[in-house]
């Protein structure tokens, strides 16, 4: 269910997102209001559960894992004790940036983070070690065009 938002609330999010480590007195500056209600405003927002975990954003490349691989799966199996067991291997497994459960011929896809080719195998070879896959197909990104985790609010 979307929270009510004024325009306000919206320039506050747009600041938080583009540099959450900025001062209240920054926000509140560049929003054109005082500190107070910003602190407010971001307290309920933090309450309703728009504004989750705070954190910060690490370059992968300068951290040595250059290779980022979109992989496409296909299972035989949708019962629960795979789907179970699958989301299982897939929250232990800290290359996997991101996983989906999709509309369509493909069931699932994944973006995993990792050194290189090689270790993309590792993974690979674990992952089918650990849950039956019927069909598994890995996309090398080449260049990331555009990354953001700012939502068009």
């Amino acid at each position: 269910m979307a929270v009510r938002m004024d325009e306000l609330d919206r320039k506050i999010l747009g600041e938080l997102q583009r540099d959450a480590g900025q001062s209240l007195d920054e926000i509140a500056k560049t929003v054109g209001s005082s500190k107070t209600p910003v602190w407010n405003r971001i307290r309920k927002m933090r309450e309703a559960g728009v504004i989750g975990q705070q954190t910060v954003l690490l370059d992968a490349e300068a951290l040595g894992l250059e290779a980022c691989f979109f992989v496409l799966i296909r299972t035989s199996a949708h019962d629960s004790e795979w789907q179970a067991k699958f989301l299982d291997v897939l929250k232990s497994r800290p290359e996997v940036m991101e996983a989906h459960r999709l509309a369509g011929d493909i069931d699932y896809i994944l973006k995993v983070r990792v050194r290189n080719a090689r270790a993309y195998d590792e993974f690979y070879q674990a992952l089918i070690s650990e849950v039956r896959i019927y069909n598994v197909t890995a996309l090398l990104s080449m260049e990331e065009i555009k990354s953001t985790t700012m939502l068009p609010i």
